[in-house]
């Protein structure tokens, strides 16, 4: 009987737990317009390989003005992106890389990344995130 008991409240923290991850976590859609889609060209000046997105920092020059711009990229979770055959060490600080994404919608500088492709291998990773890898986190 108690062992039950145990069990049952292992069970209910194991929920509860869940939902306020779930809860936490933000809609593609309400971040990002699908109909925005961006390409940056630009030097990675930041990485953070974290949960529940990996971001990584770029900095893009204005080809009008010659002005530099930190763009801040969002990718999906570290485990989504070595499904697609990422690892940390795929890309590092002062790699010229090719980011093609969709726009935030509040006009900052930041997009969703759809792929990346990195000028010193000539590599194209794919992040499938955004609206795409919802969909496919929510079949698993």
């Amino acid at each position: 009987m108690v062992v039950k008991f145990v069990l049952a409240c292992i069970a209910a923290i194991g929920a509860l737990a869940g939902s306020l991850e779930a809860a936490a976590h933000h809609a593609f859609t309400a971040q990002y317009d699908a109909d925005k889609p961006h390409v940056l060209d630009g030097v990675v000046v930041k990485i953070e390989w974290l949960n529940p997105h990996t971001y990584f920092y770029v900095d893009v020059a204005d080809a009008d003005t010659g002005k530099i711009t930190t763009w801040a990229v969002e990718m999906g979770s570290p485990v989504a992106l070595m499904r697609r055959g990422w690892t940390r060490n795929s890309m590092h600080i002062g790699d010229i890389v090719e980011v093609d994404g969709i726009l935030a919608r509040d006009g900052s500088a930041s997009l969703n990344a759809q792929s990346v492709a990195l000028a010193s291998t000539g590599q194209r990773l794919f992040t499938r995130s955004g609206p795409e890898q919802q969909q496919v986190e929510q079949q698993q």
